[in-house]
């Protein structure tokens, strides 16, 4: 039987689907506030945060290809670390993190600025919710449809909605880029990584090639080889596309940020750049943009976390996940924006530097083979840290740490992570 590979025109919708089920709140906001806080520096901001939003989250994509899945990859670590990481990463992504952060976020940006003073906005946000995830669920319930609904739709209008406002900030440029702010004056190309981990993509890249797989094989691509070289040619297409929509946004942040300073978020700096590049209409378009992005990777989360919980525990089917993670996710998005970042940023902090390192071993994977305790040690090293890192910047008095070189710079787990790696190596002896 011949294998069967997709054109160039299946490639890019599968790649526009990917690039659907990254790109949501976090990708609006942070872009637009590392270019409203950078100003003059937003560039080399722009480049760190291109390192940890899109270098890392494509070459996730295809670490897990190769691998054969997210267990896969950690397995080699230890079976029972596989499954508590994937477990932790597919809830921080999914039901207690990023799925209640689209409703609430995309509430934020659609409803209150159109109510007024007064209103019931506690009522407003449940009455939203129900019907964000209803709309997203009833679309999470047939995974394999997500490249034709999501790639062939929702993504292009986004898209062309983005490109309108950076369209607007080019025949408009406002009062040009304000000064560099906090430590975007002194580092910023750090700062734009660190900020990088807030859009959740890479940890999202472990979960989403079951998605990309599924898609994938309801057109006909049945073959592992086939599978692993399409899901990277559709992650390389959806690296493009953020890459260049992150510079439209810093863009906008940046004119944003010089025509009215210090705004409180990367939300904050959109509306006033919307306001002041459309008007009253300008409202409609943020709102519009918020919404899709939102609903989008809503979608592609639901699916994901219903598809791998169901594989653990097949006795409840994959509807019935989709189902409960809506239901859970719709009461966490009713605590609010502010409570949600708030958790969501020790959280990452102890996760994104164990997967950036599962990620980089996976690439030497050939030359560590017979290597067996360099995965579990440079693991061990790495987690260890970053747990300490994040429990340090969540309030415990931890000062000792400061002492690691780069962790004044938020980087503190990097040391920790080559000496665990280098030890992995010295104990596992010669290559067998």
């Amino acid at each position: 039987m011949e294998e069967k590979r997709l054109g160039a025109r299946g490639l890019l919708l599968v790649g526009l689907t990917l690039f659907s089920l990254f790109f949501g709140a976090g990708n609006l906001i942070f872009p637009s506030g590392i270019g409203a806080m950078a100003g003059v520096h937003t560039w080399p901001a722009v480049a760190g945060l291109a390192v940890s939003a899109v270098g890392l989250p494509v070459l996730g994509v295809v670490a897990v290809s190769r691998a054969g899945g997210m267990d896969a990859l950690a397995g080699r670590v230890h079976p029972a670390f596989a499954r508590a990481f994937t477990v932790a990463v597919y809830l921080a992504i999914g039901p207690c993190l990023a799925i209640p952060r689209t409703a609430t976020t995309s509430f934020e940006m659609a409803v209150p600025p159109f109510v007024g003073e007064g209103a019931p906005v506690a009522l407003l946000r449940l009455v939203y919710s129900l019907v964000f995830f209803a709309a997203a669920l009833a679309l999470a319930l047939r995974p394999e449809k997500l490249t034709d609904r999501l790639g062939k739709i929702l993504c292009p209008v986004l898209v062309g909605l983005i490109v309108v406002t950076f369209a607007a900030s080019l025949l408009n440029p406002l009062e040009g880029y304000g000064p560099a702010g906090g430590e975007y004056l002194t580092h910023p190309a750090v700062r734009g990584f660190l900020e990088g981990y807030q859009t959740m993509d890479t940890l999202a890249a472990l979960a989403f090639g079951i998605v990309i797989a599924v898609n994938l094989r309801a057109r006909g691509v049945e073959k592992p080889g086939a599978v692993v070289r399409s899901t990277a040619w559709a992650g390389v297409i959806a690296g493009v596309l953020l890459l260049a929509v992150y510079c439209m946004l810093a863009h906008v942040g940046a004119l944003s940020g010089g025509a009215m300073p210090n705004p409180a978020d990367g939300a904050e700096a959109l509306t006033n750049a919307a306001g002041l590049l459309f008007g009253t209409g300008g409202r409609v378009l943020l709102a519009a943009i918020f919404l899709i992005a939102c609903f989008n990777v809503c979608v592609g989360l639901i699916s994901s976390c219903g598809t791998y919980f169901h594989g653990i525990c097949p006795r409840l089917g994959y509807r019935t996940w989709a189902v409960l993670f809506a239901v859970v996710s719709m009461v966490i998005s009713n605590a609010g924006l502010a409570q949600i970042l708030a958790v969501s940023a020790p959280v990452l902090g102890a996760l994104y530097p164990v997967a950036i390192v599962l990620i980089a071993l996976s690439f030497f994977q050939r030359r560590l083979e017979g290597h067996r305790w360099v995965y579990p040690v440079a693991v061990l090293f790495t987690g260890v840290f970053s747990v300490l890192f994040a429990l340090r910047d969540a309030g415990l008095p931890l000062g000792f740490l400061d002492g690691l070189p780069l962790a004044a710079v938020g980087l503190g787990w990097v040391l920790p992570a080559l000496v665990g790696t280098v030890l992995g190596l010295l104990c596992s002896g010669r290559r067998r």
